[in-house]
């Protein structure tokens, strides 16, 4: 038996939760799994998992073993990086978890660069607005925008999202320019459907103050492109990340609006779990990333514009 397979196993169990989970990360059969744990408890003469109905546990052994084990484990990564990384090249596979929008607007192009500097590498990515457990799924590495509230991971600051009220001019056109937040009342809104209160805004007002109010949303979404889409449709007024609304404003196709406010701003975040060791090829693409986003991001420039006269 592979003695680094049944680390490898074993260390799969421990940070998924599961044999099933496991087994979907090693790309094996559940049973196949199974058989390379028991196999090192049999060997080590210990038992590393207590196995109920219900849920996986360490045992006290166990808890050391997997220590050592995925110490052992990134220390064998690591060195095979080093070579690479000595003769000017990355190779191994990078896992990622990307906000949909986002990754499909404005991570290609940097995704596409990297990989062209260094063709050995593979990419495993996951395009989706959900909370990916990291270390559950096995990701090497998420780009989060917002506030960060898991304290088992590492951040690295990319950018700042900024986000605009927008509306198609024929909306505005049919239902007026709103000047002053109060007037959101009497209009249409469209808001975004993964928030805890998607019909809850908030803004900063020219002295200082903040507000946060609800807004009257007919219709909500769970994805910023629909919504910008629907704006455009003349459905009614949205609130949305200008990585997603700037492309919309440069076309003509959404106007700003209430541009003496400021809307919320939230940062984005290169993450990795805290207990996962960075190899050479996780850290040398968040420094890409943050050399690639650093400054102000071109879609902020939406922020300059004014509606015509």
């Amino acid at each position: 038996m592979d003695r680094f397979e049944d680390l490898r196993a074993f260390v799969a169990v421990v940070e998924t939760g599961s044999f099933t989970a496991a087994a979907e990360r090693l790309a094996l059969a559940k049973s196949a799994v199974s058989r390379r744990v028991a196999g090192l408890e049999e060997r080590l003469a210990a038992e590393l998992i207590r196995r109920t109905t219900r849920r996986l546990s360490l045992t006290e052994a166990g808890q050391n073993f997997y220590k050592r084990s995925a110490s052992i484990l990134a220390d064998l990564e690591e060195a095979e990086s080093a070579v690479a990384h000595a003769h000017g090249e990355l190779s191994g596979q990078l896992r990622l978890a990307l906000p949909l929008s986002f990754g499909v607007h404005h991570l290609s192009e940097p995704i596409a660069a990297f990989s062209r500097q260094h063709p050995r590498l593979e990419f495993d990515l996951d395009l989706d607005d959900r909370r990916v457990d990291l270390l559950r799924e096995g990701i090497d590495l998420a780009v989060r925008i917002g506030d960060l509230q898991d304290s088992t991971l590492v951040a690295r600051k990319l950018f700042e999202a900024r986000t605009v009220v927008v509306a198609s001019p024929g909306y505005l056109q049919a239902h007026g320019m709103p000047e002053h937040i109060d007037e959101l009342a009497n209009h249409r809104c469209i808001a975004y459907g993964n928030l805890a209160d998607p019909s809850k805004w908030g803004c900063i007002d020219g002295d200082g103050k903040r507000h946060v109010f609800n807004v009257p949303a007919y219709m909500t979404a769970t994805s910023g492109d629909f919504i910008c889409s629907m704006a455009v449709q003349g459905m009614g007024l949205a609130m949305q990340p200008t990585f997603i609304a700037g492309e919309f404003v440069r076309r003509g196709e959404l106007v700003p609006v209430l541009t003496d406010y400021q809307w919320p701003v939230t940062p984005a975040h290169a993450v990795y779990p805290l207990t996962r060791h960075l190899s050479y090829r996780v850290r040398a693409f968040i420094d890409y990333l943050v050399t690639y986003f650093a400054g102000t991001p071109p879609w902020d420039q939406v922020r300059e514009h004014r509606p015509p006269d």
